[in-house]
């Protein structure tokens, strides 16, 4: 667990909580054991989706994955332990907010790991794997769920726990969305443009395994263009709540601008 929790990262999921917390007045210290339970859980949605069985990879976060380090039944077991523990900690762990907002923030985080997130993503990203006739729409139903999800539950968690009103978690969640879809785009830019060395993970993946991306279906030039347009659009999301909005903002920029 200490090796792949420890391993290094961007930690976008635990700084969206933060900073949409802040954006309602929340303290970072309340939003903290959220913060850390989701970068637990991405984590452990890493250590699953590098397995033989899924998309089998032998690097990430710039070392051997789990499964190489420790063996495919410790790394399952790892991810398994991860999960459980982010909710316990959340529970245990979060003071000086209403339970009704805690128990709402643990309801988000389970269904954005189940059917209706990452898992539910990850069946499908499966079953489209080498399959002719992918669509747009398909591959952008995939990664709301696979990619967005958690991106989502991240800023809306922090906003709830921030105090926002189910109006403006809403909001939060237009824009989580929107970043969600436009990381996976720049992933799958860099897929195809960076090296290993540079993404800390195996590059040019998806090519080999025939798999279904968004330079695949729309090209390079129209990938960024797309990736744009969603930064755009998640920007407008926020247009309401000015100044304070603005790490949120810069969040938002620094994923389609990332080189890694």
């Amino acid at each position: 667990m200490r090796y792949s929790l420890l391993a290094g990262g961007k930690r976008i999921r635990p700084i969206l909580t933060l900073a949409a917390c802040e954006m309602f007045g929340g303290s970072v210290e309340s939003a903290m054991p959220t913060a850390v339970a989701l970068e637990m859980i991405h984590t452990m949605s890493l250590i699953h989706d590098d397995l033989p069985s899924m998309d089998n990879d032998d690097l990430r976060r710039g070392r051997p994955t789990c499964h190489v380090v420790y063996g495919e039944d410790n790394a399952i077991l790892a991810g398994d332990a991860m999960l459980s523990t982010s909710f316990e900690y959340v529970a245990r762990h979060t003071k000086g907010v209403p339970a009704e907002r805690v128990l709402d923030v643990i309801a988000r985080l389970g269904r954005s790991v189940g059917p209706w997130g990452i898992a539910g993503g990850q069946v499908m990203d499966l079953i489209c794997e080498d399959k002719p006739g992918v669509t747009l729409e398909d591959l952008t139903w995939i990664h709301t769920h696979k990619t967005a999800a958690l991106l989502k539950v991240a800023v809306a968690c922090g906003a709830i726990i921030g105090g926002a009103s189910d109006e403006d978690v809403a909001l939060c969640e237009t824009f989580a969305e929107d970043i969600g879809l436009a990381f996976q785009v720049a992933d799958d830019i860099l897929d195809v443009t960076a090296t290993s060395e540079e993404l800390g993970k195996t590059a040019g993946k998806d090519v080999d395994v025939n798999k279904t991306t968004y330079p695949k279906l729309l090209g390079l030039e129209g990938s960024k263009k797309e990736a744009r347009r969603l930064i755009d659009e998640a920007k407008g999301a926020l247009s309401k709540f000015g100044d304070k909005a603005t790490p949120l903002l810069a969040i938002a920029d620094y994923i389609i601008e990332r080189t890694n």
